[in-house]
């Protein structure tokens, strides 16, 4: 490995729309957006009617530039880690903003911090509810085990 590679940061997609190895120049059709993000065309379709991707149109076709394939790559990482489609379209206004980069990571530091803490609250949730199903499991066989004796 060289020094370069060591000592490169690579941000998150969340932290904005990263042109990495895609021309600016090149357009994708639907079918190849889908297979690129491994998503189903009714997926595309939604965030395209949800103002969240803005393909150009060529009769029926829909093409998607570089623009978009950030966007997918905002969109697909902010939906993996909970945020909902008004968050999202928060993270995507703020990115594409004119707000300075350092305020930009600051609020998007905050979003994904308040994100945590509800995760954090959900799983204490579900790991108590685990708890109670096992006790109620347990309650449930010795009744099953009394049964059969």
């Amino acid at each position: 490995m060289n020094n370069v590679t060591a000592n490169m940061v690579v941000a998150p997609d969340i932290a904005g729309p990263v042109n990495v190895d895609f021309d600016d120049d090149k357009v994708l059709a639907i079918s190849e957006m889908s297979e690129l993000f491994g998503v189903t065309l009714r997926t595309l379709r939604f965030y395209e009617e949800k103002g969240l991707l803005h393909p150009v149109r060529r009769g029926a076709r829909r093409f998607y530039n570089s623009r978009d394939v950030g966007r997918m790559r905002v969109i697909l990482q902010a939906k993996k880690i909970g945020l909902t489609l008004t968050e999202i379209r928060r993270v995507i206004k703020l990115v594409e903003g004119d707000t300075p980069r350092g305020e930009q990571l600051s609020e998007l530091r905050s979003i994904c911090l308040s994100q945590q803490e509800m995760l954090r609250e959900q799983k204490t949730m579900l790991d108590e509810q685990v708890e109670e199903v096992e006790s109620v499991l347990k309650s449930l066989d010795q009744l099953v085990g009394s049964q059969a004796a």
